[in-house]
C-alpha cells in the first residue's frame, strides 16, 4: 500500500535538532541505509545523505550509477551526487563548501568508513564530529502514514495465523519448520512485502528457548507451541507472539500462561506518554518476580518497531529515557522453564494520549488447539 511520507519534513525536523545540539555541526553525513530511507524515501543498497544545517537546498544524496534512475524517481527533491563511495563523496562536497564541522553517525559507521571520511577531509582543518541516535530518535515517534503501514502489517499477521489454525496446520506430527513456512507463505499470500524476521516456532521443551530456531521436531499433543512472527508492508514491520497448547493442557501450563497474561496486561497498561521506560518494564516484571519466576524472565519487556524490527525506544531494566507519545512498541513478557516449556505473549501497540492503540488483534485467551 503506497504512502507518501513527508521526507522533507523529516529532514527539517532533523535540521532543527542539529541547530539546537550542544555540539553543533555545519553538515551531517547520514550513511545508515535505514536512516537514509527515512529521510529521503530511497531504497537502494548504496547511499548516503548530506544534511545542510543552514540551508535545505544544500542537502545532497549520493549513490552509484546503478541507481541513477531510481534516485531521480524516489528522491526528486534532493540533488544527487553519483559516486560509489557515497559518504566520502558527500564529505568532499561539504569540504568544497568550506564547512567547519561535519557530523557522522558514530553508532552505525564502521572503523574503515570513519578512516575514509577522515582521509577525505585531509588537512583541510574541518573537524569530523561523532553523533549518535539523532535520526533514530526522530523515527521513534510515528507519523499517521507509518502507523497505517504498521497496522496493515499487523493485520496480515493476524489473518495468516488464523488461516493456519483454521487449516489444521497446528497439529501433532507437523514439524516446527513446516508450521513456520506455512505461516510465512500465508503472509506473502495476504500481501506482505516480506517477512519481518526469521519466524520462531517452538514446541514442547523448545518453547523454553526465547529465540528458538524452528527444526524438524514434530509437534506433539500436550505441547506448548510458541509462535513469534511478523510481516513487512511498505518497509514497516509487525511483531506478535502467541502461545498455544495442543489438544490437552496441564495445570502448570494454564498457570504459567495466566501469569504471563497478567504481566502482559500490566505492561500494556503502563504505556502512557512520558512514562519512564524502566518503570514500564517493571510494571510487568514485578508481576513475574512476585510469582517467584523472576529468574525465568530473561529479556526486556519490549522494543520499538518500524522500519526495523528492533528500534528505539527499548523497554527494559537498563533502558534510559521516557516513552514518547506516538511510539510504536511491543509488550512481550515471557517465562521460560528449561526442560519444560515457556510462554510469551506479545502485542504491537502505539502509545497515545488515551489507551494504547492495539495493532495486533489475535485473541490472547488461553487456547487449546
Amino acid at each position: 500500500m503506497p504512502i507518501n511520507h513527508d521526507t522533507a519534513g523529516r529532514r527539517a525536523r532533523l535540521r532543527t535538532e542539529l541547530r539546537t545540539a550542544d555540539d553543533p555541526v555545519s553538515f551531517l553525513v547520514v550513511s545508515d541505509l535505514v536512516n537514509v530511507r527515512y529521510l529521503t524515501g530511497f531504497t537502494g543498497s548504496n547511499a548516503a545523505v548530506l544534511i545542510d544545517v543552514d540551508d535545505p537546498a544544500g542537502d545532497r544524496i549520493a549513490t552509484d550509477g546503478r541507481y541513477l534512475t531510481q534516485v531521480a524517481e524516489q528522491v526528486p527533491d534532493v540533488e544527487p551526487i553519483i559516486e560509489r563511495a557515497a559518504a566520502r563523496a558527500l564529505v568532499d562536497h561539504a569540504r568544497a563548501t568550506g564547512a567547519g564541522r561535519v557530523g557522522f553517525e558514530a553508532d552505525t559507521e564502521t572503523v574503515a568508513g570513519h578512516r575514509a571520511l577522515s582521509a577525505a577531509l585531509g588537512d583541510s582543518g574541518i573537524e569530523l564530529v561523532s553523533t549518535t541516535g539523532l535520526v533514530q530518535n526522530l523515527r521513534a515517534v510515528k507519523e499517521p502514514g507509518e502507523i497505517e503501514l504498521l497496522r496493515a502489517a499487523c493485520a496480515i499477521g493476524d489473518a495468516a495465523l488464523a488461516q493456519i489454525i483454521a487449516g489444521g496446520v497446528l497439529r501433532a506430527g507437523t514439524t516446527e519448520r513446516e508450521v513456520a513456512r506455512a505461516l510465512e507463505w500465508e503472509m506473502y499470500r495476504l500481501g506482505a512485502d516480506g517477512i519481518a524476521f526469521e519466524t520462531i516456532v517452538a514446541a514442547g521443551a523448545h518453547s523454553a528457548i526465547p529465540h528458538h530456531r524452528p527444526t524438524h521436531t514434530a509437534l506433539a499433543d500436550g505441547d506448548l507451541v510458541k509462535i513469534d512472527f511478523g510481516s513487512v508492508v511498505g518497509g514497516y514491520h509487525s511483531d506478535m507472539t502467541r502461545t498455544f497448547v495442543l489438544r490437552r493442557a496441564a495445570s502448570w501450563q494454564r498457570d504459567l500462561y495466566e501469569l504471563v497474561a497478567t504481566a502482559q496486561a500490566a505492561g500494556r497498561a503502563a504505556l502512557t506518554p512520558g512514562a519512564d521506560l524502566r518503570a514500564v518494564d517493571a510494571a510487568a516484571r514485578d508481576v513475574i518476580d512476585h510469582a517467584g519466576h523472576g529468574e525465568h524472565y530473561v529479556h526486556g519487556l519490549g522494543h520499538g518497531v518500524g522500519l526495523q524490527i528492533h528500534e528505539a525506544p527499548g523497554i527494559g531494566k537498563l533502558a534510559a529515557g521516557t516513552l514518547p507519545c506516538g511510539a510504536a512498541v511491543t509488550v512481550e513478557p515471557g517465562v521460560y522453564l528449561p526442560g519444560w516449556g515457556g510462554v510469551r505473549i506479545e502485542d504491537t501497540l502505539v502509545v497515545t494520549d488515551g489507551d494504547p492503540d492495539l495493532l495486533t488483534a489475535t485473541d490472547k485467551t488461553f487456547t487449546v488447539i
